[in-house]
């Protein structure tokens, strides 16, 4: 099982400006609540001992708000100077990572899958990264992941129309090593000059989960978020 999480909260939020404007995006209020602290109860009660922030905007409130929320020593903090992107992000925080294979998550997305099967699932089939896969229909705000009988990652397809299909959920499993062995440009997309050039490899693997999900980047799923999310979850917050 993998104990230890990169959080990606570093985003502007610039769609969610015009209902969130004083807040990063990780930290918007949700059903009395901040955003974040949904993610991280989930992410402890599944497992994760330590978590990795890769901050970059507003960096003192979400340091502020982890410092009050989780134990000293369960966490440390990656800062970006300017932006990374999310590849960029990701490879910083790595970097700070204790553990041979790390999850990464991301602040402003909720998906409700077994951490502990997909932890499993990703050494089983010794990827180099793993990705949590929700199938969805009748959609076009995302773009679509192909995959073959054995699961192994085949393409990608771009964001427009799709009837139906298997959406990158927002949680990976990355080996630590491999990854920091690559070469990058130091601003560069996880999901354009990583996952969709690294896949011919054949070692990109993706576990299928239809667990609760929800971005809340746009105002609509954030409103939809402040009714769905408690009741999707057997949980509550603790603060």
């Amino acid at each position: 099982m993998i104990r230890e999480a990169i959080v990606l909260a570093g985003g502007l939020g610039t769609r969610l400006k015009s209902v969130v404007s004083e807040l990063p995006k990780s930290l918007a209020p949700v059903a009395g609540h901040p955003f974040l602290e949904y993610l991280l109860q989930y992410a402890q009660q599944q497992g994760i001992q330590r978590f990795i922030f890769a901050l970059g905007y507003k960096t003192a409130l979400i340091e502020s708000f982890v410092k009050q929320y989780l134990p000293a020593g369960t966490y440390i903090f990656s800062v970006e100077e300017e932006p990374l992107g999310t590849g960029g992000a990701i490879y910083k925080a790595c970097k700070l990572s204790a553990t041979p294979d790390v999850l990464v998550l991301n602040a402003d997305t909720f998906f409700a899958v077994s951490l502990s099967q997909f932890s499993t699932e990703h050494e089983l089939h010794q990827s180099a990264c793993s990705l949590a896969l929700k199938p969805m229909k009748d959609f076009d705000r995302y773009g679509v992941v192909e995959i073959n009988a054995e699961k192994m990652v085949t393409g990608f397809s771009e964001k427009k129309y799709h009837p139906e299909g298997l959406i990158n959920g927002g949680v990976y499993a990355l080996r630590t090593y491999s990854f920091l062995q690559k070469h990058f440009p130091p601003v560069f997309s996880f999901e354009k000059d990583y996952l969709e050039k690294d896949y011919p490899s054949k070692n990109i693997f993706g576990m299928v989960s239809d667990a609760y999900f929800i971005d809340i980047g746009i105002p609509e799923d954030f409103q939809r978020a402040q009714s769905e999310l408690l009741q999707h979850l057997s949980m509550k917050p603790k603060t």
